[in-house]
């Protein structure tokens, strides 16, 4: 099973990192491919440059042969949207089980996604939950819920997509924004984030004023 994590990666840190890792090891999947999207559709257009988020993320992975970095949706133009994403997938892993990997805040707006509705036939949902956070009780999120959960990960394994399931993972309350404004600050985000990758942004300068 292939996992995805999406997102801008500005700048990557160990929020992203160490849940992936969590659901990685509970899922049993193969590997997490890390996503980062050209355009992201439902916020602001990134500081750091595509190449420069592209860096700090092959910084941040290197030496863990479970994580890998899937480049697709940066030489995509245009919005940078999951569901054309996991169409190419799709054609490239035939009936190979893709696991998308959500957070709560993520999947409660899921039902804004571009064509959300597709989502489900072309992989499965894993929710990554931690304390605060509850499932949605109402509306299409929670008919998705009723109809598609899982509690045992061996259910994704028997079928390319489909099936959500909800995770849970590391505590760790770390932000891409909280680290650009403490480097705004003049102040230190150390052990939020891998070193090399911090070592990275102070050499180029990245959000800081």
């Amino acid at each position: 099973m292939i996992g995805i994590l999406g997102g801008t990666f500005d700048p990557v840190h160990f929020g992203h990192l160490r849940p992936a890792l969590d659901i990685l090891q509970a899922l049993g999947l193969d590997e997490v491919r890390l996503m980062p999207c050209r355009v992201p559709p439902h916020r602001d257009e990134p500081i750091a440059t595509p190449e420069q988020r592209l860096t700090m993320l092959r910084l941040a992975a290197h030496g863990e042969r479970s994580l890998s970095i899937d480049e697709r949706e940066l030489k995509r133009e245009g919005p940078s949207y999951m569901v054309d994403s996991l169409h190419s997938l799709r054609e490239e892993l035939g009936e190979r089980p893709i696991v998308l990997i959500l957070g709560m805040d993520a999947f409660r707006g899921l039902d804004r996604w571009h064509r959300w509705h597709e989502l489900i036939n072309l992989c499965h949902i894993a929710v990554a939950t931690r304390p605060g956070w509850s499932e949605p009780d109402q509306g299409q999120l929670a008919a998705l819920i009723r109809q598609r959960r899982v509690d045992e990960a061996s259910a994704l394994r028997s079928a390319p997509s489909g099936r959500l399931i909800f995770s849970p993972v590391t505590q760790i309350d770390i932000s891409a924004s909280r680290i650009r404004a403490l480097l705004m600050a003049r102040k230190s985000p150390r052990y939020l984030l891998p070193a090399a990758v911090l070592e990275y942004i102070l050499v180029v300068g990245l959000y800081q004023r």
